[in-house]
């Protein structure tokens, strides 16, 4: 573990904490010009999501309409009824998005994909960058608007789904997450600089509230407009 990673997870509540809690909840408010761009204006809009903190698992509720919720883990995504019963699923859905670009159309299955994925990335962090198989290591600072930042390079496996396997995060003088950098694979490897902000203590966990996602330059600068994507959290709570 290198000491950057260390300072992560002290500054986040420590792993300890985090290896012992078993899940993360909050309502879910996005916004933004992607899901217009997918065909699915207002999609992740006022949602309860719950990600599990051991493994790759997501939920959504509701989804698509009231009754309805997903399922995601890498290997299958389902929409489900709240009493269990599969609606319609997807097996292997990270290949359904091959030849994809930024303005391909998803179906409602590889919108849960994408949420899924994108929200256990998000939630579970730090913690997943200690799982099995993710590898860490400190890169040079960078400077941005007066503020210096260490840098975290990440390289994933190939049996967590996110965004790409290799993500640049962001850190503060006070450890704290601030950005991320990564491509997004499944809509034609787009280049998205992801700022992050409102930490907030949860049940002795540090998990931001808000959200903001933009294009990247060429040079590793946000592009302000368009808003790519915004998360916003409420009702946060560790079980």
């Amino acid at each position: 573990m290198t000491g950057l990673l260390t300072t992560i997870l002290e500054a986040h509540g420590g792993l300890a904490r985090w290896q012992e809690a078993r899940r993360i909840s909050a309502r879910q408010f996005s916004g933004g010009v992607l899901w217009g761009l997918k065909g699915h204006p207002g999609a992740a809009n006022d949602v309860t999501v719950t990600v599990d903190l051991h493994r790759e698992f997501t939920s959504h509720e509701p989804f698509s309409e009231e009754g309805h919720r997903t399922s995601f883990t890498p290997e299958r995504v389902a929409i489900e009824t709240t009493g269990g019963e599969v609606v319609e699923e997807l097996r292997n859905p990270r290949e359904s998005f091959a030849g994809h670009e930024l303005s391909t159309p998803w179906n409602r299955l590889q919108l849960a994909y994408f949420t899924g994925y994108a929200m256990w990335t998000y939630l579970t962090e730090p913690v997943s960058l200690t799982f099995p198989g993710v590898e860490t290591e400190e890169i040079d600072p960078w400077t941005e608007d007066g503020e210096k930042f260490r840098r975290l390079r990440v390289r994933y496996p190939a049996d967590l789904a996110t965004h790409s396997p290799e993500q640049t995060l962001y850190v503060d003088s006070d450890g704290l997450l601030r950005r991320r950098d990564y491509n997004v694979d499944v809509a034609g490897g787009a280049p998205s600089a992801h700022y992050i902000s409102g930490h907030r203590e949860v049940s002795g966990l540090v998990i931001p509230s808000e959200r903001l996602i933009y294009s990247r330059d060429e040079h590793g600068a946000k592009v302000p407009e368009p808003l790519i994507v915004s998360v916003h959290l409420e009702d946060i709570e560790v079980h």
